[in-house]
């Protein structure tokens, strides 16, 4: 069975997830920009979700953390939660 590890960034606003999506792109640490900004716990610890299953986190992360290439960062992806920025840093299919 699938299994993939990821780290995300969550916010309130499409706008600024955008916004930190390009400084990321720009050189910013995906792991500094979450811990200043994600409303997620996991925030504290770099965005990081640890590792998981498809059906573990909501349909819209599976869909993405599931196809998406590994360490490039996408979205925004927005939830029933708000809008993320996902980085999937690992995945076993």
């Amino acid at each position: 069975m699938a299994m993939a590890s990821a780290r995300h960034i969550l916010v309130a606003d499409r706008a600024f997830c955008e916004e930190l999506k390009t400084k990321i792109a720009g050189g910013e640490e995906f792991a500094e920009m979450a811990k200043a900004h994600s409303k997620c716990p996991s925030g504290l610890s770099g965005g990081d979700l640890g590792s998981f299953r498809p059906g573990q986190m909501v349909p819209e992360f599976d869909q993405v953390v599931f196809s998406a290439p590994l360490n490039e960062v996408q979205g925004p992806v927005q939830t029933q939660f708000g809008y993320h920025l996902l980085e999937v840093t690992s995945r076993e299919d």
